[in-house]
């Protein structure tokens, strides 16, 4: 698995990014906040880490945070800034009133108590577009804190992902991402409207919100039917084939057919003659309805092929398949490296600090290219020596306020 690899070489950025000549001041941690920034970032934004003078938490987490800075912070730069002190807060106000867009996800209260909220920010740049990433829309819930398992939980994603009485979250930090790039959305769509009136806006994506909009789709089958959504292992399938099956070598893949002549296909390539015969499975609400005989029938017939014979059946003929990987085995995974879906970076941090690492692009293409890498994820203060003097201190006055720990 080529998780690391040695050779430094970055993938041609494009000529000219959409957000190209964009400022993005941003005082995130974790995961959503920072999807928002990379999000700008990505297309072309000069995006500023403000991090505390230790630096970001998340350059040092364990487990399964340890991708977290390197993979939200890439194509950006990072200003270590003590807001504790006069000094600190002062060059961060100023930064931040020379930005298009301030992005933020701490506690409520917290940026306000700086004098780094909207109301403040916005006296200095009325232009200024602002993002809050918080757990919640103001109301009743505004205050609790909010994490990805927690909105999982009451948000009835997890119910869904688990097995009955077992719920279970998602395997990836599906709110935290897609709440990062729901506020990138709606800093884009604010720059959009800043273009007809002038005027800048506030903007609030919110976890427990993402989240149950995720799920509005068991909620409306629920409105529909009046029968409510099972989780997901226990689901009554609208397919009848469309499901994992074990086979040879105690190898899995998901199979599926999800119209007539999707099923016709399947028992003419598989030599099910008898199936394809079968006037209780003639149509695919009749196969749903069969299902319970249907698929223990399935298996036993499939269980004696090969997942890759299985897959060179399905792939020659059209029909639906995947093989079950584990995220490790995508970096060898051949279509993302014919087109151009990772990409190396150099990690910044820990035992591995200074290798280069493969990275997953942005799904898109732009002008046909992919969004590749400019920038690598800053080390800690890595331009604030440039950043400050573009705001107006001297070489001079930079050194004295890292001398006396305002900045680093």
């Amino acid at each position: 698995m080529n998780a690391l690899n040695m050779n430094d070489t970055q993938p041609a950025p494009s000529p000219r990014l959409p957000l190209e000549g964009l400022r993005v001041v941003e005082f995130t941690h974790m995961v959503m906040g920072p999807t928002c920034g990379m999000v700008l970032a990505d297309l072309g934004a000069e995006v500023i880490k403000v991090e505390p003078v230790e630096g970001d938490r998340t350059r040092h987490l364990l487990g399964a945070g340890a991708g977290f800075f390197p993979m939200f912070n890439r194509n950006k730069k990072s200003i270590a800034l003590d807001l504790r002190s006069p000094e600190g807060l002062e060059a961060a106000r100023r930064l931040a009133a020379s930005s298009d867009v301030v992005a933020q996800n701490f506690k409520p209260g917290v940026m306000t108590k700086y004098g780094l909220d909207y109301a403040a920010l916005s006296q200095l740049n009325p232009r200024l577009i602002y993002v809050n990433h918080t757990g919640f829309l103001p109301g009743p819930y505004e205050h609790r804190t909010a994490l990805d398992e927690v909105v999982q939980m009451m948000g009835g994603l997890a119910y869904m992902t688990g097995r009955p009485g077992d719920p279970l979250r998602a395997g990836t930090s599906v709110n935290d991402i897609m709440g990062g790039m729901f506020g990138a959305i709606g800093a884009m769509a604010a720059l959009m409207q800043r273009g007809i009136t002038g005027r800048g806006q506030e903007v609030d994506s919110a976890l427990f919100e993402n989240n149950v909009f995720l799920v509005g789709q068991h909620m409306m089958q629920y409105a529909v039917t009046g029968q409510p959504a099972a989780p997901m292992p226990d689901r009554i399938s609208s397919w009848a084939l469309y499901d994992v099956f074990s086979v040879k070598d105690d190898e899995q893949i998901f199979l599926a057919a999800v119209s007539d002549a999707q099923w016709v296909t399947f028992c003419d390539a598989m030599g099910f003659a008898d199936l394809k015969a079968d006037p209780l499975l003639a149509t695919n609400n009749d196969r749903v309805r069969a299902r319970l005989t249907l698929m223990p029938a399935l298996r036993q017939r499939l269980a004696g092929h090969s997942a890759a014979e299985l897959a060179a059946i399905f792939e020659k003929n059209g029909l639906p398949f995947a093989p079950i990987l584990r995220p490790e085995q995508l970096f060898d995974d051949p279509h993302l490296q014919a087109t151009g879906g990772l990409a190396d970076i150099t990690l910044p941090d820990g035992e591995r600090a200074g290798q280069t690492a493969r990275t997953t692009l942005f799904p898109l293409r732009m002008d046909g290219q992919r969004l590749g890498v400019r920038l690598q994820p800053p080390v800690l203060g890595q331009h604030t020596a440039e950043l400050m003097e573009q705001l107006g201190y001297t070489p001079d006055q930079v050194q004295a306020l890292q001398a006396q720990g305002a900045v680093a």
